[in-house]
């Protein structure tokens, strides 16, 4: 599948600076320690081959990240690998899922197990898989309902905890129904309001408030918008500012920011590296500027390590190829600020936000589907 688009547009990158508050010491008080979201590269004592469009989650029932398939560039995979915080480890499983990309996967904390769902291996898939994090196994569902076989569909954590997914391509169409996980079958959802059909879309649940928060992907209408759902329907916000539009970028929840990260995806052909973290209070998208970042990709598998307290990033590609290469996000300390005699407030400068209003009406990208051997939906401008 190739998705050529003819047209595209995008808002201006904001870029949030964030200023830390310095604060004034007595002599015998304790110094106090700030911190920012930084990106650090890890070097593993293993490491999966590279590769892009992997499925990739977090399993709480085995205490790490599990990560399955992908494209390796020459051909499709169907390797499963665990991640410890300190190295990747290849699982043997007696059966896995056919070798594909595109997939995508998540934890469904009801049935206690990982839901796979859809992908590309030169056929589009439909596909369920289930992984058992304490008996290191898969398992094929034989669901009697089950949505469209699908490459890009969004699957994530329902604020009940069961697994939802939502939309993809079939081939011909982009999808806009939603379907919910039960444990042994599928069942459509119809909630009031949906976002406009879309696949390989950047969505990520946060935990603390149940929110499911979702932006850009590929479609034939406009997804250069953000919209978050609740459990019952889907809202479509009105951030002042918004990163630029993308497709294929990886998003996690970090309860550590109590926000929705989402990092890179491509952009009328033009792979990103820049991170945003979307503030649900604020209702809009804040740029992070970090000292480090991982290299410009899309198609990257990312998700919260609840054992380690950060986001952990692998793989994806670029036009140069596939990584290999394993990053973490955390809140790094800065110097510890030396302690004054005397107690003299410092003025507190303020983050300096500046907003660009998000126009009423956005031209629509326009993307048209073509026959391609590789799931990747890369526009190229034209």
């Amino acid at each position: 599948m190739k998705l050529t688009q003819v047209r595209y547009f995008s808002h201006a990158s904001i870029i949030l600076i964030c200023c830390c508050i310095p604060i004034a010491f007595a002599a015998s008080a304790a110094a106090a320690l700030f911190s920012f979201p930084d990106w650090v590269e890890l070097s593993p004592t293993n490491s999966p081959p590279a590769r892009s469009y992997l499925a990739m989650t977090y399993d709480p029932a085995s205490g790490k990240v599990i990560m399955f398939g992908g494209d390796s560039g020459t051909t499709y995979l169907n390797d499963t690998w665990s991640f410890d915080g300190t190295t990747w480890t290849q699982i043997a499983t007696p059966s896995a899922p056919p070798a594909r990309a595109a997939a995508q996967m998540t934890y469904d904390s009801v049935t206690q197990k990982v839901v796979l769902f859809g992908g590309f291996n030169g056929t589009y898939l439909g596909d369920t898989w289930l992984w058992d994090g304490s008996t290191l196994q898969w398992t094929q569902a034989t669901p009697q309902h089950h949505p469209s076989a699908v490459t890009g569909p969004m699957l994530f954590p329902d604020p009940n905890g069961s697994a939802d997914l939502f939309g993809g391509f079939d081939g011909h169409f982009y999808q806009l129904t939603m379907w919910q996980w039960n444990g042994s079958d599928w069942t459509q959802l119809f909630p009031p309001t949906v976002p406009f059909a879309r696949s390989s879309a950047a969505v990520a649940t946060n935990t603390s408030t149940g929110q499911v928060v979702m932006f850009g992907g590929l479609a034939d209408v406009n997804p250069n918008n953000t919209w978050t759902y609740d459990g019952t329907t889907w809202t479509l916000q009105s951030p002042a500012v918004q990163p630029l539009l993308v497709y294929a970028a990886s998003a996690a929840f970090d309860p550590s920011l109590q926000g929705v990260v989402l990092f890179g995806g491509g952009s009328g052909g033009v792979d990103q590296n820049t991170t945003w973290l979307w503030d649900q209070v604020g209702a809009t998208w804040i740029q992070l500027s970090t000292q480090q970042s991982p290299p410009a990709r899309e198609g990257a598998g990312m998700a919260y390590d609840a054992a380690l307290h950060h986001v952990i990033l692998f793989g994806g590609q670029d036009n140069n190829g596939n990584f290999n290469d394993t990053w973490e996000l955390i809140s790094a300390p800065t110097p510890t600020p030396t302690p004054t005699p005397t107690v003299t407030p410092t003025p507190s400068p303020t983050a300096t936000l500046t907003p660009t209003p998000t126009p009423s009406a956005t031209p629509r990208p326009i993307v048209t589907p073509r026959p391609r051997p590789t799931p990747h939906p890369r526009p190229t401008p034209q």
